[in-house]
């Protein structure tokens, strides 16, 4: 067993996830709103002071989570950029993966909230529209590779956005019906995804 008071002081990048961990517990529990400073300080076991030593506000911590959405999301893409052979081949080798991610009973909750704050916060709509930019970017990036000649950029640009949406909607769709099949959601994603960019 670990002796406490000789343990090392967190760092301040832990303690900064320490404090999005319980504010991303709080707000799939009760939403943005009732997601007060006072019971993030509560739930990460730290005073409200101390929060306000790492994020100003709770428009910041949405920024922190987004942010490290992002960069999961450039992760994925650079292992998935990686692999030999096409990028559907890769694509289509992840989606199932990428599936249980949508349907994740913690990540849902908290997606929809943020979303749902965006359309009435500016300063969260102003986040969340700048990290769906990057993403995008990113993906359009990682899809050239698989680019037919014969596509305008109008015709690109909707392909990767219909591919976009339907990941998007996966979250939504696995709050209103969690229990689908997600290994044929999965196969079906598979011709889709043929289709959009095979």
């Amino acid at each position: 067993m670990v002796d406490v008071s000789t343990s090392a002081k967190p760092t301040p990048e832990a303690r900064r996830q320490q404090i999005l961990d319980a504010a991303c517990d709080i707000v799939r529990r009760s939403g943005f709103h009732g997601a007060s400073m006072a019971e993030i300080a509560k739930a990460a076991g730290l005073s409200v002071g101390q929060i306000y030593r790492y994020f100003e506000n709770k428009e910041a911590m949405v920024a922190a989570i987004v942010a490290q959405d992002l960069a999961e999301m450039r992760e994925k893409f650079a292992e998935l950029e990686s692999r030999p052979g096409t990028l559907l081949d890769a694509m289509l080798e992840h989606i199932d993966d990428a599936v249980c991610k949508c349907y994740d009973p913690r990540r849902a909750p908290l997606v929809l909230e943020v979303m749902a704050e965006a359309s009435r916060n500016p300063k969260v709509a102003a986040i969340v529209r700048a990290a769906d930019e990057q993403e995008r970017l990113l993906a359009r990036s990682m899809l050239e590779r698989s680019r037919k000649p014969e596509w305008s950029d109008e015709e690109f640009a909707a392909r990767t956005e219909m591919i976009g949406a339907m990941f998007d909607g996966l979250v939504m769709r696995s709050v209103n019906h969690p229990d689908q099949d997600r290994q044929a959601i999965a196969q079906t994603m598979k011709a889709v995804l043929t289709c959009l960019l095979g």
